[in-house]
């Protein structure tokens, strides 16, 4: 029988036709024309300075510098590392700028960068803006395309701060990401305080975009003066995306002779959002932009790109941009679907054949099938054992005792599983994304019971503070006030724990009083009673809750609004639970800049005032419908709080009213509102009121105003400032700890 096989295999082998195999060498140039400049290969539609016109398509041509060795490529004066086809990208060299301090004073360079006039875009996908150093704060402006200004803002005291080789999180480094379809930038870098108390170890500080996969933070960065900079030659690499722009796929005439695909190409729009790009067609390789720069890919060459393989009686035939099968001489049949069509004259060899193939095919089936059925026992178990773990870890037994030792008179929260997450979210799919921030992303979901929910992921946990993080659910989850959003329950099976919150409809404050097409869409009427509902609820925090919860990140973009324009504060990341026998806690800082209390960044001391103030940033944005921080305004217009309290010296705070607010506020209003917006924003924290008198003062301004419809009943306005926690009696430990994360101070996106 085995020498039968072995004559019908050698039939087979002496009649197998011979396969042809594409050159690796694809034309990547036009005839004629150069491909080469130095070491970088330069492919269609790229060309070369002293090329002819027909080698590159408009804007597309660079220069090469043979006066170099080896000779280097350059657009303009920025030098071109690499340029690839698919992605459609460029790597090239950016300047790095920086602000440096020594006993002659500062020296400084603000780099910017233009590819306004070619098919170019700075890549959000690869490139991070990155800030090196511990006595600054540093911007990039996007402009032409997506106009955005992001920056990062860092203080360190010591070389004990916390740096880490390798971590860009916000200690020593910060990296930011942007935003698609831009074609130039600005760079600006300043000092706090010219780096005099951070000289010794870090005289610089340096802000670049950059290649996110080339930078990797080192301690060794921020010494030395000016040693980074010229350590990397003043320059880093940095990844622009290029298209064929002012067209897509859907409006470009493919008769057109400008068209950029070729024969055997598809087209498809650019990530970048500004033109299209082409591709070889499935089977086929290649330049699509070139004429016959697709080439026919030989699947038979490879019997892992062709089914004919799958039975050794079918013969692989390579077609242009495909395959068939046919059968060997002695066979009879068509040979399509792997072969599977051909029959033997020679019955009996080709029975054995058979015999013999099914029974090894079998054999190897039936140790697949084995050995796919235990690997899946196993990584069940494996990650039945890992959610144990992390329920363990997160606290998931204490928070059952706590919440067993609660009044069930009222609903507690629930335990979710990370099965009854994954249905609701879709699997975290990215069209549920809400938003994202610092600490995490935030994901719409829908349960079981078609309950609309917001489930917050957060990127770190920290495993020393679990049992005040347990704590801290119970009494979130406890809080039914109507103007905070309520804490629904979480999910301890993961690494981090999920948090599960309400859903509000309507979006954040900020969207609604700063968006384009939304500003000046809210009445001062509904502003009032908007401004009135948040300090009762911060009030409530304050006073009511026990032990009392300072928020430390009130803004306009942590009060969401339903579809009745009522506020709901959210967004607890980042607060903080006060001891009874404590009025003021120490802590890391951490805020929103142009929201930050100043007297706690410069003390670290957080307090319940450390709320008003960030409050009376919203209050005044209410007002003038300005952002807290706007770069683009002139010096002294550039921080709300200071231009608005120095309005108010100057007497000209009539003019920065959002004019919606200014036709239909009244004098009697505007004057006390705007008292009880600078009193809110005194810089020492003893000299502003408590939440309580604010929103005592805000309800008596409503009322003032004689609208029956929007009168509240004096009753429940101290129910709403002095009602406890529903009527759980739980045991809760005296220590205190945040929902979140200690982060340094992000850049209020």
């Amino acid at each position: 029988m085995a020498l039968v096989v072995v004559m019908i295999l050698l039939h087979l082998l002496l009649w197998w036709p011979p396969t042809t195999v594409v050159s690796s060498t694809v034309p990547m140039v036009k005839p004629h024309c150069k491909g080469k400049c130095g070491n970088v290969t330069v492919p269609y539609p790229f060309g070369l300075d002293d090329d002819p016109i027909s080698c590159y398509r408009e804007g597309f041509k660079l220069n090469c510098s043979t006066t170099l060795d080896p000779p280097q490529l350059y657009i303009g004066n920025i030098e071109v590392l690499e340029i690839s086809l698919l992605p459609a990208q460029l790597r090239v060299l950016n300047y790095i700028g920086y602000d440096c301090y020594n006993s002659t004073g500062n020296d400084y360079s603000f780099p910017s960068f233009n590819v306004s006039s070619r098919p170019f875009t700075f890549s959000d996908t690869g490139n991070r803006f990155t800030v090196i150093g511990c006595d600054n704060y540093a911007r990039i402006t996007g402009l032409n395309g997506r106009n955005f200004t992001s920056g990062c803002s860092m203080i360190c005291n010591d070389q004990q701060s916390g740096f880490i080789n390798g971590s860009c999180s916000g200690i020593g480094c910060c990296q930011t990401s942007i935003p698609k379809g831009f074609k130039s930038f600005l760079l600006y870098i300043d000092s706090y305080n010219n780096h005099t108390d951070v000289s010794d170890f870090n005289p610089c500080a340096y802000a670049f975009l950059v290649d996110s996969e080339w930078y990797n933070f080192s301690v060794s960065d921020l010494g030395g003066y000016m040693d980074f900079y010229n350590r990397n030659r003043q320059n880093v690499p940095m990844v622009l995306d290029w298209a064929i722009e002012n067209y897509t796929c859907e409006n470009v005439s493919r008769s057109d002779p400008s068209y950029a695909c070729r024969s055997n190409s598809q087209c498809f729009n650019s990530p970048n959002g500004r033109g299209y790009l082409c591709n070889c067609s499935l089977g086929y390789e290649g330049n699509p932009y070139l004429d016959d720069g697709c080439q026919d890919v030989d699947e038979c060459a490879d019997p892992a790109t062709n089914d004919c393989s799958k039975l050794p009686i079918a013969i692989c035939n390579n077609t242009p941009g495909n395959y068939r099968c046919s059968c060997p001489p002695g066979m009879v049949g068509d040979g399509r679907e792997s072969g599977s069509g051909c029959t033997a004259r020679q019955k009996r060899q080709f029975v054995v054949l058979i015999q013999v193939t099914l029974g090894v095919g079998l054999g190897i089936l039936f140790l697949v099938v084995v050995s796919l059925w235990l690997h899946l026992v196993f990584q069940k178990r494996k990650i039945k054992k890992l959610k144990e773990k992390f329920f363990q870890q997160n606290g998931g037994f204490l928070l059952k005792q706590k919440l067993s030792s609660c009044d069930k008179t009222v609903e507690a929260a629930k335990i979710f599983t990370t099965e009854e997450l994954k249905e609701a979210t879709n699997n975290y799919d990215e069209t549920r994304i809400l938003g994202r921030g610092g600490s995490g992303i935030v994901y719409k979901g829908i349960l079981a019971n078609n309950k609309v929910v917001a489930i917050k992921k957060s990127k770190i946990a920290d495993g020393g503070q679990v049992e005040q993080f347990i704590n801290e659910v119970v009494i979130l989850s406890q809080i039914n006030h109507k103007n905070v959003v309520k804490l629904l329950g979480c999910c301890l099976e993961t690494e981090v724990p999920l948090l599960v919150y309400e859903f509000v409809t309507n979006g954040t404050l900020f969207h609604h009083i700063h968006d384009e097409g939304f500003k000046s869409s809210i009445s001062w009427e509904d502003r009032l009673r908007i401004a009135t509902d948040t300090a009762l609820a911060l009030a409530y925090l304050h006073s009511a809750a026990s032990p009392p919860i300072i928020h430390r990140d009130i803004k306009s973009a942590n009060i969401l609004l339903d579809d009745y324009y009522t506020p709901k504060v959210s967004d607890f990341g980042g607060s903080r639970l006060v001891p009874l026998d404590q009025n003021q806690l120490t802590t890391l800082v951490q805020g929103t800049l142009g929201y930050l209390d100043p007297e706690y960044f410069f003390t670290s001391h957080l307090t319940e005032k450390s709320d008003v103030y960030s409050f009376g940033i919203v209050l005044v944005e209410l007002l003038t419908g300005r952002n807290a921080i706007e770069f683009d305004r002139p010096e002294k217009e550039r921080n709300l709080a200071l231009h608005f309290v120095s309005s108010m010296k100057d007497g000209t705070v009539l003019d920065i009213l959002e004019d919606r607010v200014r036709h239909e506020i009244n004098g009697d209003q505007l004057q006390e509102v705007v008292k009880l917006a600078k009193s809110c924003l005194s810089v020492k924290g003893e000299e502003r009121p408590t939440m309580r008198e604010v929103a005592i003062e805000l309800e008596g301004l409503r009322r003032s105003d004689k609208h029956p419809w929007v009168e509240r009943d004096h009753e429940e306005v101290e129910y709403l400032l002095n009602a406890p926690l529903n009527s759980y009696t739980c045991n809760y430990s005296t220590d205190y700890h945040s929902l979140g994360v200690i982060s340094p101070l992000d850049s209020g996106r």
